[in-house]
């Protein structure tokens, strides 16, 4: 359904050795640099058909994380929800909500782990028992 996401940072540096890390975790490489008609810096990483896009704001203003906004990671296995969220820990970013692990709902028996980057933005990784 999606084919990207783009968020904001106030520091594309420290972005860019978060999301190095922590999306490398899921088998994405180093991001590729790329610059708005704007001049503005941007970084993009794909993998799997989709990408992920970090920007500096385009309007001059701070970048702000999206209030009730979760972006959503895909994992193959609750190993990797856990290594999601301790490398995302690791490098700078938040543990929130309640620690890595199985929850189960309406919606099915899934792995999950919370994180906010270093901008704030709240991420989520998943694995959903099969």
């Amino acid at each position: 359904m999606f084919s990207h996401v783009l968020i904001g940072s106030n520091d594309l540096e420290r972005s860019k050795r978060f999301y190095d890390a922590v999306l490398g975790v899921l088998g994405a490489g180093e991001a590729y640099r790329g610059q708005a008609p704007s001049g503005h810096n941007r970084l993009f990483y794909r993998h799997d058909g989709a990408a992920l896009g970090i920007t500096q704001p385009i309007n001059g203003e701070a970048a702000t994380c999206a209030n009730g906004g979760t972006i959503g990671f895909k994992c193959s296995s609750p190993e990797q929800v856990k290594e999601f969220h301790d490398v995302a820990v690791a490098h700078g970013g938040t543990s929130i909500e309640e620690p890595p692990g199985l929850r189960e709902g309406a919606m099915g028996a899934m792995h999950l782990a919370y994180v906010r980057d270093p901008d704030g933005n709240k991420l989520c990784a998943m694995y959903r028992v099969k």
